[in-house]
């Protein structure tokens, strides 16, 4: 018999779930968990735990399945309020780590169709390299394709389904959806015609959508927004060191959310002043890290960031402790515009933020593009797009005006990743020619 005390209460647990208890404590504190709440989830443990002796079941029988029928139970009998399926389910995961219970397998595919799926799946993800999200989105799109079709199967499918196909999707979503959806639909045809499902190759069927295009230029913030978010972060608590750490990155690296939130311990190179960004297509970037984020991270570090075996570099700051997701660094930004009085925007307006601040200084595309981490010049191109009167660079100014703008900002040899972030010269232990950086 396992015994759990807490300030508040003590609770045994007896049964087959008994030997696991102090893994699962363990567990719950490396995620943040409060005493109070650990002693709660402890509980629920030692319901189930006679339950399943109750039923004659061992530990080993455990599912989510068996989880799902206790809370039944619970509820049936007016208990189900103090039932968390949630902390249950972690228990399951403690049970998979130490060999107990194995690893549920997905459901069934019972379909041709959804053998064809996982099959494009796995080829997305093994074949070409493509994220999770990514892949979990073509494989939506393929999915919503083939229900389309007549008896839902690839079998003598024509040129004329396949466009018919996007045009009933341009008619219901917006411009940009009906693109991304006729980019995966290419993808799955090409992929079809690899596997010999299709005779010829359909994906030119799958015409380009256009019209409906925002006209809107991408703009980033002005310096007094930059300075309120930054300003409203409060660095004397552990949340706001946090948030201050993540704007600042945004803000002077130009990363994604995804990138940001992707982010790790062994990513920082302190004695060499860099850090390693990971980008879309699994692509790498070793940039220099400017003082101010440094500063930022390390006093993060330091300061405020939860006691954690993950390996993530921005945590939560509630448990469960875990990785920020792109998710969670979007709504840092968005919470930070709240309390700085300020229209709410989305991480990736301080992408638009660098990027436009770029422009303005008068840094070539291509340079542009290398700090965005762009494959091709069209991208960095729709990315900067800017005011020409609004960044100095109006045909109407005079060559002279121009040409004084362009002394005040120098950037002969100007390096890309210079660009991006100011680095200091005392980390790479060699002196460096003085270089204009976004401020």
């Amino acid at each position: 018999m396992a015994r759990l005390s807490g300030r508040v209460s003590s609770v045994e647990v007896a049964g087959p779930l008994a030997p696991f208890v102090e893994a699962f404590e363990v567990e719950l504190s490396d995620r943040g968990y409060a005493p109070r709440t650990i002693v709660n989830h402890v509980r629920q443990v030692g319901w189930l735990s006679c339950w399943l002796e109750a039923s004659g079941l061992t530990a080993v029988a455990l599912s989510s399945e068996r989880v799902e029928q206790f809370c039944e139970a619970r509820r049936a009998s007016g208990r189900g309020g103090a039932c968390s399926p949630r902390g249950l389910m972690l228990l399951l995961e403690v049970l998979r780590g130490l060999g107990v219970v194995e690893a549920e397998s997905s459901a069934s595919v019972d379909s041709s169709a959804e053998r064809l799926l996982a099959s494009f799946a796995d080829y997305l993800l093994y074949e070409r390299g493509l994220v999770a999200g990514t892949v979990l989105a073509y494989v939506g799109y393929a999915r919503r394709f083939l229900a389309g079709l007549a008896g839902g199967e690839l079998s003598g499918v024509t040129a004329g389904e396949v466009t018919g196909a996007v045009l009933r999707e341009a008619a219901v979503v917006s411009a940009a959806s009906a693109q991304h959806f006729v980019t995966a639909l290419r993808s799955f045809l090409r992929f079809c015609l690899i596997e010999g499902l299709v005779d010829a190759d359909l994906s030119a069927a799958a015409l380009a959508v256009t019209g409906r295009r925002r006209s809107s230029l991408p703009l980033g913030i002005g310096k007094s927004a930059t300075a309120a978010l930054l300003g409203c972060c409060d660095r004397r608590q552990a949340l706001g060191r946090r948030d201050y750490a993540v704007i600042i990155t945004l803000l002077r690296l130009g990363l994604r959310a995804g990138e940001a939130a992707s982010l790790t311990l062994d990513d920082v190179d302190w004695h060499a002043g860099e850090i390693v960004v990971h980008g879309k297509g699994r692509r790498e970037d070793r940039l220099p890290l400017p003082t101010a984020v440094g500063e930022a991270i390390a006093g993060y570090l330091q300061r405020g960031r939860p006691e954690s075996k993950r390996r993530e570099l921005f945590l939560r700051a509630r448990a469960p402790i875990g990785a920020l997701g792109r998710g969670g660094v979007s709504a840092i930004v968005r919470r930070a515009c709240v309390r700085a009085g300020i229209p709410r925007i989305g991480a990736h307006r301080l992408r638009h933020t660098v990027a436009c601040e770029m422009v303005s200084v008068g840094v070539p595309l291509p340079e542009i593009g290398q700090v965005l981490q762009h494959r091709s010049l069209q991208t960095t191109a729709n990315y900067a797009r800017v005011d020409l009167d609004r960044c100095g660079c109006s045909p109407s100014r005079g060559r002279k005006e121009r040409d004084d703008e362009r002394s005040r900002y120098p950037r002969a040899g100007l390096p890309a990743v210079a660009a991006r972030a100011g680095v200091q010269a005392q980390a790479r232990g060699a002196t460096a020619s003085p270089t204009r950086c976004l401020p």
